[in-house]
């Protein structure tokens, strides 16, 4: 391989509030969420034209984007093909879209638990896409990153995004959001995945029984001024997704109630569909010492301290207007095996 690698975070991405507002017509529903990320994540290291090497016999591989695994969950990954993976299929989609070759080694450190309400894969291939428009010239705020993004999934052009924002529609609209104050986070999952179509389709089955009418969209009026303020107004606010976990994996009432215990705890919340929870804290110090005393109660369960991320000076304006490419739905070709650099956990 030759030149110098890009790299470029993936943090975990949290729902400090998520309400279901509707459903459109075509089954989709409709969210009001207010969306950070945290300081904690995966990252993405890419190396423009990676060597393509024959082995055993093989022929050459084609030209395209590999991708090689490390990390704790790097493991969880390794069921599924690389052309269905999220990484990948953003650099071949964003490729087709710009008419050029992703001929790049991908390599993905995958800190985060998989399936877990806390937008991993979302974010990798966020992460993927800005690492591309920063070898290609590519500007952050083009329009074709955030359609690419929008063509892969609901979370994906909010992780492009990368910062907090509020996060409306189908993932199709972004808006500003106040400045959050410095707050300190502990993320927890019970090491349970929680598959996000279970969770909406017993939130929908519960709405049909019930016949309860969705929820308002809840944004903030003013700036909170502090992490107990943020956590005051969240208060106000809840996760829909939250009765419909539930159901899917009961365990994330354990997990809530171990954050809730823990000293100095301001919040404790379900992320997404879950099964990720966290809790807000003033400080560092209670952070790292709730994070632990949890750990050492649960240790099967991951946990992690960590800040919420602040918004960064100069950061680009968010898009208006997001229109998905239904090119990016489309998976790549399938990866030939042996690949260089290849598929693999190292």
């Amino acid at each position: 391989m030759t030149g110098l690698p890009i790299v470029e975070a993936a943090p975990a991405k949290l729902n400090l509030y998520l309400h279901v507002i509707g459903r459109r017509a075509d089954g989709y529903h409709e969210l009001d969420s207010l969306v950070a990320f945290a300081e904690f994540g995966d990252s993405i290291a890419l190396t423009p034209a990676a060597a393509r090497v024959a082995l055993r016999g093989a022929g050459l591989p084609q030209a395209g984007p590999r991708l090689a695994i490390a990390g704790p969950f790097g493991p969880a990954l390794m069921g599924e093909s690389p052309a269905s993976n999220l990484v990948m299929r953003a650099a071949h989609a964003l490729a087709v879209r710009l008419g050029r070759e992703a001929d790049v080694m991908i390599a993905l450190t995958k800190a985060l638990p998989v399936a877990s309400g806390i937008g991993g894969g979302s974010a990798d291939a966020a992460a993927c896409l800005r690492a591309l428009a920063r070898l290609w010239g590519v500007a952050p705020d083009d329009a074709a990153l955030f359609a690419v993004a929008a063509g892969l999934g609901a979370d994906v052009p909010v992780c492009v995004a990368g910062r907090s924002c509020y996060f409306g529609g189908i993932g199709d609209e972004l808006d500003e959001a106040p400045d959050l104050p410095e707050t300190h986070v502990v993320l927890v999952n019970p090491n349970v995945p929680v598959p996000t179509p279970a969770v909406f389709k017993a939130m929908a089955a519960a709405r049909a029984e019930s016949g309860s009418a969705f929820s308002a969209p809840a944004r903030f009026t003013r700036k909170p001024a502090d992490a107990a303020d943020l956590a005051a107004l969240l208060l106000e606010r809840s996760n829909d997704l939250t009765a419909p976990a539930l159901t899917v994996a009961p365990v994330i009432a354990d997990v809530l109630a171990a954050l809730e215990r823990s000293a100095g705890c301001l919040l404790p919340r379900l992320s997404g569909s879950g099964a990720t929870c966290f809790g807000l804290y003033a400080t560092a110090e209670a952070a790292d010492s709730a994070a632990k005393s949890i750990a050492a109660a649960s240790p099967g369960w991951w946990v992690r301290p960590t800040r919420l991320l602040p918004t960064p000076a100069g950061a680009p304006a968010l898009p208006r207007g997001i229109v998905a490419d239904p090119a990016a739905a489309v998976p790549p070709p399938p990866v030939p095996f042996p690949d260089t650099g290849g598929w693999g956990v190292g």
